[in-house]
């Protein structure tokens, strides 16, 4: 079959293809300890699913209208304008299934092949993946473990072009778990402020700050007039399987946006809109709940992670990830993966998942429970042993 030439530019997400072949395994009898995959083992809260159940039961079946319930737009817009300092107007909000269209939509609304965009490495593979499809020129930004896998503002002003069309920023962030501090932030707002690149800020691990606040690049200077924040309900909320994200966009982005939802998906389910209505104007006690349950997790897996031989790890200041070096394993990143998983029965990422800077690293998701993590790393322990016997 003759298909599409751009497809050999289309990425993938390898934490589905490890789920895929874990689950291959279970299915043969092998037990399998899961930290591979992004998503928090928690329920939705229940208010939000008994919102969702009463939406449907009340007709919400239909079609709605493209960019969002106007509902959810308000919902939206006042929890953006409370938790990042500024004032958001509705009708810059955008809604979709998921948080992903953005950055697909994004990309495409934005950049022509041979534009340029900065993004992160070691960072979220569907930003290079959108990137090249576009026939946009990917440019890496390297996130280091010696910064706490943050940058410098230099570090972005050295890649910046007349030919730089976007930068994509990404806080607290997958797989590193690093935070850009507000001090950084500042500094990034007077490089940009002499560029005319747009933003995309991916902040859909906004909540999960283990010290502190989060702070947005938006909230710097007039940042927000040519930044695409974007945030969503699966982290916060435990929600990946309704399929339901938001942002704010520029002004002239909104039309051209939601004509690419018409193109794609016409609208979002109403019934799961209502529900996220719900999540952002009820109780937030789940969801610091949750967090304290991470940063339970992030000490034990840390510090387990810590005394395994020739594996070093700093401490995440957010989201669910642990991003250690397994430099002094001696192993490279996608085989110490698929021996963990072969004969540990852990699965986990290689750090190459995420870019060419990832060699050296694996992904740990911290969402499972503690007795299981403690389980992952006994079992990671004994094969670094035999490694290197």
């Amino acid at each position: 079959m003759n298909l599409a030439t751009s497809l050999a530019r289309l990425g993938t997400e390898t934490a589905f293809e490890v789920l895929a072949r874990a689950k291959a395994l279970e299915a043969e009898g092998r037990e399998i300890i899961h930290l591979q995959i992004g998503e928090p083992d928690f329920d939705t809260p229940a208010h939000v699913v008994e919102a969702g159940i009463r939406a449907l039961r009340d007709g919400h079946t239909h079609y709605c209208p493209a960019p969002g319930l106007p509902v959810l737009r308000e919902a939206c817009a006042e929890y953006l304008s409370q938790s990042r300092g500024l004032p958001i107007d509705p009708a810059r909000v955008l809604v979709t299934p998921g948080a992903k269209p953005f950055l697909f939509f994004g990309v495409l609304a934005t950049c022509n092949p041979g534009d340029e965009v900065i993004y992160p490495d070691p960072g979220f593979p569907i930003y290079e993946s959108v990137i090249r499809w576009s026939g946009a020129i990917p440019v890496p930004l390297p996130l280091t473990e010696e910064r706490g896998f943050t940058f410098t503002a230099d570090d972005v002003a050295e890649r910046l072009t007349p030919r730089t069309k976007l930068i994509i920023l990404n806080s607290p962030a997958n797989p590193t778990g690093g935070v850009t501090p507000r001090e950084l932030n500042a500094e990034l707002a007077v490089v940009l402020a002499d560029h005319d690149c747009l933003i995309l800020s991916d902040e859909v691990y906004s909540e999960m700050v283990y010290d502190g606040d989060h702070d947005s690049i938006a909230s710097h200077g007039d940042l927000l007039e040519r930044t695409i924040l974007l945030d969503g309900f699966s982290k916060t909320f435990a929600m990946t399987g309704w399929r339901l994200g938001y942002a704010v966009v520029p002004a002239p982005l909104v039309e051209p946006l939601t004509r690419l939802f018409v193109n794609c998906h016409s609208c979002t389910p109403p019934a799961t809109q209502l529900a996220g209505v719900a999540a952002l104007t009820g109780p937030m006690d789940e969801v610091r709940s949750m967090l304290a349950e991470f940063r339970e997790r992030r000490r034990v897996v840390v510090d387990g992670l810590n005394a395994l031989p020739g594996v070093s790890c700093v401490e995440p200041a957010g989201a669910f990830y642990a991003f250690p070096s397994i430099v002094g394993t001696g192993l490279s990143a996608r085989e110490l993966q698929e021996r963990l998983l072969d004969e540990a029965g852990v699965a986990l990422l290689a750090g190459t998942a995420f870019g060419e800077r990832g060699e050296g690293y694996l992904r740990v998701s911290y969402a499972n429970s503690q007795d299981n993590i403690r389980a992952a790393l006994a079992a990671m322990g004994d094969l670094l042993a035999r490694a290197s016997a």
